[in-house]
Formats: C-alpha cells, sequence, structure tokens
C-alpha cells in the first residue's frame, strides 16, 4: 500500500520496519506516554487489518503491529499521538490517545474464532513491551487492555492473551487468580452497600465506572473487562467470590494510597 506519511526511524530496536500511517498528531496535555495499551487486530486478514491503520478516511492508527510470525512494525512514532485508544478513559482521564502507546496484535479476534496467541508472537510482544516501558518509565499498573480503558466497547486483546507472560519479564500488574469457589456473588439488577463496595474498587484501580450501588450495565461490562485481564478462568461480568478475591488483592498490592474503606464490605 502507498501512503503519503513520511518514514522515520523506528523508536524501538525490535521494529524490523516502518509503515508510516498518517493516523497521528500532537500529544495533548503530555509530551511522553506513561500507558501501554495491548489491542487485537479484529480482523481476519492481518495485511488488510494493517491498511486499515495505514488509510487516512479510517482515522485509526496503532504505533506498533506484532504479526503473527513475530515480525514487528512501526506505523507512528511514539512521540505522536496515535489513534487507537477511542473512547476511554483510566484514572479518570479521558484522552487516553495522548498518555499512551498502542500495540496492536495480529489476531482475528471474538468476532472471527479468537484462536490462540501464537508462542513467538507473544515472545515479540513481551519483547517490545518491555523495551518500551523500560525506555518510557511506564508503570507496571499502567500497561492495560483495550477493554480495560473502553469496557462497554472492546474485549481486546481478550482472556487468551497471556498475560502472566509479560509479568514474569516485569512488564504489567498481575496477582495470581484466587481459585473458583461458590459463595455470595453479585450481578446485574442487585443493590446495596457491597456493590457500591465493589465499584469503589474498582474505580480506585483505575476502571471507569459509575459508584452508586446499583450493578448496572456498565458495571457488568467493567466486571467482565477486569475478568477478561485479572481472572480469565471465566468471563461472564458477574463478581463471584474468585473476582472479588482477585480484585482486592490486585488493588492491596498496587503502588500508592491504601484500597477504600468501603472494601471491608466485600472481603
Amino acid at each position: 500500500m502507498e501512503t503519503s506519511a513520511p518514514q522515520f526511524s523506528p523508536d524501538s530496536p525490535l521494529a524490523a520496519r516502518v509503515l508510516p500511517s498518517p493516523n497521528h498528531g500532537e500529544r495533548i496535555g503530555v509530551t511522553v506516554a506513561d500507558m501501554l495499551v495491548l489491542h487485537y487486530t479484529g480482523m481476519t486478514s492481518t495485511d488488510e487489518a494493517v491498511e486499515w491503520l495505514r488509510t487516512p478516511e479510517r482515522g485509526v492508527s496503532a504505533h506498533y503491529v506484532v504479526f503473527e510470525t513475530g515480525e514487528i512494525a512501526q506505523l507512528v512514532p511514539e512521540a505522536r499521538r496515535a489513534w487507537h485508544a477511542g473512547v476511554s478513559s483510566w484514572e479518570g482521564a479521558s484522552d487516553i490517545n495522548s498518555r499512551s502507546i498502542g500495540i496492536e496484535i495480529a489476531n482475528p479476534g471474538h468476532d472471527h474464532g479468537y484462536p490462540p496467541f501464537p508462542a513467538i508472537q507473544i515472545e515479540a510482544v513481551t519483547a517490545l513491551a518491555k523495551d518500551i516501558v523500560t525506555r518510557l518509565a511506564i508503570a507496571p499498573e499502567r500497561v492495560l487492555a483495550h477493554s480495560d480503558i473502553a469496557p462497554t466497547r472492546k474485549d481486546d486483546p481478550g482472556e487468551k492473551f497471556p498475560w502472566e507472560v509479560l509479568h514474569r519479564a516485569g512488564v504489567g500488574h498481575l496477582v495470581p487468580e484466587a481459585p473458583l469457589d461458590d459463595g455470595r456473588f453479585f450481578m446485574r439488577g442487585e443493590h446495596g452497600q457491597p456493590v457500591e463496595a465493589l465499584q469503589a474498587m474498582l474505580a480506585f484501580y483505575g476502571y471507569g465506572v459509575p459508584v452508586t450501588g446499583s450493578y448496572c450495565e456498565t458495571t457488568e461490562a467493567v466486571v467482565r473487562a477486569f475478568q477478561r485481564h485479572f481472572r480469565r478462568a471465566k468471563i461472564d461480568g458477574i463478581a463471584d467470590v474468585s473476582t472479588l478475591a482477585t480484585l482486592y488483592a490486585l488493588a492491596r498490592s498496587r503502588p500508592g494510597p491504601g484500597v477504600p474503606q468501603r472494601a471491608d464490605h466485600f472481603v
């Protein structure tokens, strides 16, 4: 594909080639990204996905694409604001594009069979992510899924993505999943202090969820997004014992101020 975007030198030594996309702009309010967001391409053809990310009329892009073979291509300079996050939020910030580096991982996604990620591809994603977070000093808890920052719209990179591989390499924040078990659970339509405590804990970690005490559609979507990243044994949007315990352990181990007092209502 021909594009009018100028060539540039790759920021990461791991990028085998540069495929410039014209779809980017100035970062707003920040000069250096402090978040890393992982996506999947979500199309049956990786070549078509890359073309999509480089077509001006599409209005989308990412900084990097990691192919199934493990090859890495850079599309947008890291200093620029790529258009990968869309309508999203984290820790109260809504312009995630300005704050982040976006990596697209070639995978057709949930709508097209959602195959496992090849080991060679995960090895490449891990190496690239480690290079980026090291160079830009991105905190582990700010390495996120697209579904984390846009839980009502996105599912990627999904529950098959092996976050533990990245974590073992020093990338991302993770705790062991609490085992599935019977016990009290919360689901859409419920109300009360325990639900408010759940929402407060999710918001404390960074998710954009209303703290109302009502288990609404948005809360369900946020719980599902949390499960896709941190408690992958069962993805159903229901806050069961395992989900609650994993969330509490994750929040307690997060750097910064302590967990909300309201958390005591569900632990």
